[in-house]
């Protein structure tokens, strides 16, 4: 049974999820520290200088991953201007409180060159047609999907999105939300194992919160509860 585990499912843009960071190493007291970021994210968040070169060679990960990467990151800044939150600063918190309190920091997720490659290869023709259609047409905002920027999306609202996301978008789906899960899934998989006897905290995106208690499941054979 893993239940030295706990999982927190935070907004990149959220004030709410920096408190919750804060509450939560604070009563649970964890060991360890595993955070949605690679080594080049990682470098990226905490190191200033790198902010304005960390984008990917455009030749090592194909027009596409590299066009969703620079819109990607305007929006989240867009959104983050709103909000009054800088993008990414959960993760930035959990990482500083780890240093702050001498706890062991992880990183889980999937190097973003070898995510944004995948993204070029797997998004599909017919794919670009649905995304070239969206954006006339809104679907999102037809289904009246009002959403709070400032807090994290109630998880029934997070479900819908992510069933909207796979059905319309089931290649991008697969590489950003799937094959990622899987990952970060093995990866404490694999810190829970040789650490059985440490609490471990796991800051994640809420929209990969479900999947990859799914994923942990699965690894565990079912035989798997959370903190």
């Amino acid at each position: 049974m893993l239940k030295n585990l706990q999982i927190i499912g935070t907004s990149h843009i959220s004030r709410d999820s920096i408190n919750e960071i804060n509450n939560s190493i604070e009563s649970f007291k964890p060991d360890i520290i595993a955070v949605e970021l690679d080594k080049r994210r990682y470098y990226s968040l905490l190191l200033e200088k790198q902010k304005n070169s960390s984008l990917p060679n455009i030749f090592k990960i194909g027009l596409s991953g590299y066009l969703f990467l620079i819109i990607g990151k305007f929006l989240q800044k867009k959104l983050g201007s709103i909000v009054g939150v800088e993008p990414g600063s959960d993760m930035k918190k959990a990482v500083e409180l780890a240093k702050q309190n001498n706890i062991s920091l992880e990183l889980i997720d999937r190097d973003i060159e070898i995510t944004l490659k995948r993204f070029s290869q797997k998004f599909s023709f017919k794919e670009k047609i649905t995304l070239f259609k969206d954006l006339f047409s809104a679907p999102f905002s037809k289904k009246k999907m009002f959403i709070d920027i400032s807090k994290v999306p109630k998880k029934e609202l997070i479900n819908k999105i992510l069933n909207e996301l796979k059905n319309r978008y089931p290649n991008i789906y697969s590489v950003l939300i799937e094959e990622r899960n899987k990952y970060m899934a093995k990866k404490l998989f694999k810190i829970s194992k040789e650490n059985v006897d440490k609490k471990i905290l796991c800051v994640i995106g809420a929209g990969h919160e479900e999947g990859l208690k799914k994923e942990l499941k699965e690894l565990y054979y079912s035989n798997i509860s959370f903190f």
